[in-house]
């Protein structure tokens, strides 16, 4: 959906939550009636958007999530009001504003991801479109915030037989196969996302053929930041991590949250 930032918390329409406090900064998300191909039912039986019903869902307080404070139906287009962090970047302009991320500064950000990823899962609802421009970074704490959910869907344990996402993200087994399983797949884009903050650059993006296997890596990573990359981007899905092997990875040990 087409993105606009303004200060104040929007009028009437329904609520997902009590309005805005007045003087609050947010981001408004304006999406055109006419791109919203999947609607869904909030917990007081309403039909909403899709997109509004994971926020519903994930919008719990979390601070690694963004919280969704109102939205409203328009004749042609859905306004979300959301929340907006008053000093932050986009990831992808963070990392490029650095060059490259440090290790230290990656897995602050990266712990934070993947607790983010984790309260989804726990409320049912799967991202599909991780990547540098759908995390917010507020720059006064360091707090990453993963936004955007406009590709997400319900989480099911059954394969996904529907791409939904961004194309330089899909796994090897949707290409190869047509179907991706959830955490199988999230894993790999977080492979990608770690790094892109590491090297500044996305792992495929040079059109390298994933089926040559080893994957060129800077020499000033460490042995364990090179490992798990690899272990992230295993092309077969059966050979990455779990979400929880990761957070017992040696390298995401040794955090300094905000």
């Amino acid at each position: 959906g087409v993105e606009e930032k303004e200060d104040g918390a929007g009028q009437g329409g329904r609520r997902a939550q009590p309005a805005a406090p007045l003087g609050l900064q947010v981001a408004i998300k304006r999406v055109p009636r006419n791109r919203i191909r999947h609607w869904g039912e909030l917990p007081n039986g309403t039909i909403a958007p899709l997109e509004v019903v994971l926020l519903d869902r994930v919008s719990t307080g979390f601070p690694g999530v963004i919280q969704l404070l109102e939205w409203l139906e328009l004749p042609n287009n859905l306004i979300m009001v959301l929340e907006h962090p008053e000093r932050c970047q986009d990831l992808q302009h963070f990392i490029r504003a650095r060059r490259f991320l440090s290790e230290q500064v990656a897995r602050e950000l990266f712990r934070q991801v993947l607790e983010a990823v984790q309260h989804c899962t726990s409320c049912g609802v799967l991202h599909r479109d991780i990547k540098p421009e759908n995390i917010l970074v507020d720059l006064a704490t360091r707090q990453a915030k993963l936004i955007d959910f406009g590709c997400g869907t319900y989480l099911q344990q059954t394969v996904y037989t529907q791409f939904a996402g961004t194309p330089s993200y899909r796994p090897p087994e949707w290409t190869d196969f047509g179907w991706y399983h959830s955490e199988a797949a999230t894993v790999w884009s977080l492979g990608i996302l770690l790094h892109q903050m590491v090297h500044a650059e996305h792992p495929f993006r040079r059109g390298q053929n994933m089926s040559w296997g080893q994957l060129p890596l800077p020499q000033r990573l460490s042995q364990e930041c090179q490992d798990l990359i690899r272990w992230y981007l295993s092309l077969n899905s059966l050979d990455r991590p779990s979400l929880e092997d990761l957070f017992c990875d040696p390298w995401m040990q040794d955090i300094h949250l905000p």
